[in-house]
């Protein structure tokens, strides 16, 4: 088992574990692997939802820029639900699993077709 795969694993039982949702692991695995290079770095891997600029990135560079969402509010409640959901005093919230949690949450799965 490689890496990836690894952490894929991982990922999966903080669905689970923490989010108390049974993953779809096509949908994730291709999340995760949207994610590039980042998911190997300790702090890109992760998601700083305390830090304002971290949240923005979020918003721009995933929902709006690779799930084509028009910016407006509902985008930042999202987000906010999404960060409600996996636990706000979660220290390590995955990049992967808050995306692959957006992407449900505006039934964006066909991005990833």
């Amino acid at each position: 088992m490689g890496k990836r795969d690894e952490l894929i694993q991982k990922y999966a039982e903080d669905l689970r574990d923490k989010c108390g949702m049974e993953p779809d692991m096509d949908l994730l695995t291709k999340v995760t692997i949207g994610c590039g290079p980042a998911i190997y770095n300790a702090d890109s891997s992760t998601v700083a939802a305390s830090q304002p600029g971290e949240i923005e990135t979020v918003k721009d560079n995933f929902l709006v820029k690779k799930l084509g969402l028009s910016d407006g509010p509902e985008l930042m409640e999202a987000i906010n639900t999404v960060i409600e959901t996996y636990g706000q005093s979660e220290r390590n919230k995955y990049r992967a699993v808050v995306y692959y949690m957006l992407t449900k949450h505006f039934g964006k799965e066909a991005v990833y077709g």
